[in-house]
Formats: structure tokens, sequence, C-alpha cells
């Protein structure tokens, strides 16, 4: 199974470690301020609207703002980076749950 489905149905191993949650929140604050990482990356890749990838040992699950990469065999975010989209939209800073 390599398929979009395969990330979902490992949805519940997603994790990072205490330095990806702060490479994650240093990469994404300018546009938003988020408390838990990992529920908000698991909301992200939960959208309809994300394309799911898997190169080589890694996912990368995109939408129109950012790019999520996950570790394929460890299910570990690696790290999240805006899309060249999301660079050029809005600076305005959010508050998000999850």
């Amino acid at each position: 199974m390599c398929g979009k489905s395969e990330l979902l149905e490992y949805l519940s191993h997603l994790h990072t470690t205490e330095l990806g949650v702060q490479r994650i929140r240093k990469n994404i604050a300018p546009w938003i301020d988020v408390e838990d990482v990992v529920a908000w990356c698991k909301g992200n890749m939960q959208d309809t609207n994300s394309i799911m990838i898997r190169r080589g040992k890694n996912w990368y699950v995109s939408n129109q703002e950012y790019v999520i990469t996950v570790n394929a065999y460890s299910f570990t975010i690696i790290t999240v980076h805006p899309t060249e989209a999301r660079k050029s939209g809005t600076r305005q800073r959010k508050r998000e749950k999850g």
C-alpha cells in the first residue's frame, strides 16, 4: 500500500521531536501561531485539498499554503515550509488552535 490512504491510515502515529516543534514554529511564525504543531499538521493532512506524494523515504503533503515533510518509516514530522503562494500572500499573523 503506497498511496494517500497509507499516510492517513497511520495518522495516529504522527509525531515530531522537540527540535522539530521549534523548527516548524519558526518556519510558520510569520503567518500563524500554533500551540500543538502535530495536531495542526494532522488537520492539514486531512484537508480534502491536500496532495500527498511519497518520494523515497519521505512523504510531502501540500496544500495552497504549506508543505509538510514526514518521514515515511517513522511517521516523524520533519519540517513545514510555506509555499511560494503563501510567502507572496498576506503576512498577517493569526492564532490557530490545533
